[in-house]
């Protein structure tokens, strides 16, 4: 099963949010739809990046990894308009 690890920019506020899921269409309309409770204040949201692995593990690395100091830089790289 391929995992997507992605990143949302809230429309309203200057804040970002890194996750994963194995179906990145229905975990979007989720958070757009004020139904992740971590997330729901900040909607709506615009999808930045996505990026897909070959499992969970992988996905689940990526995103630790841009969680960390020296992961924000990069991901704010890619982001960047």
């Amino acid at each position: 099963m391929k995992y997507y690890v992605y990143i949302l920019k809230s429309k309203l506020k200057n804040w970002y949010y890194v996750g994963i899921s194995s179906d990145i269409n229905s975990r979007f309309k989720a958070h757009n739809g004020k139904k992740v409770k971590s997330t729901k204040s900040y909607a709506p949201f615009d999808l930045l990046l996505t990026e897909e692995f070959k499992d969970r593990m992988s996905a689940r690395r990526r995103e630790k990894y841009y969680k960390t100091g020296f992961g924000k830089k990069v991901k704010d790289l890619k982001i960047k308009p």
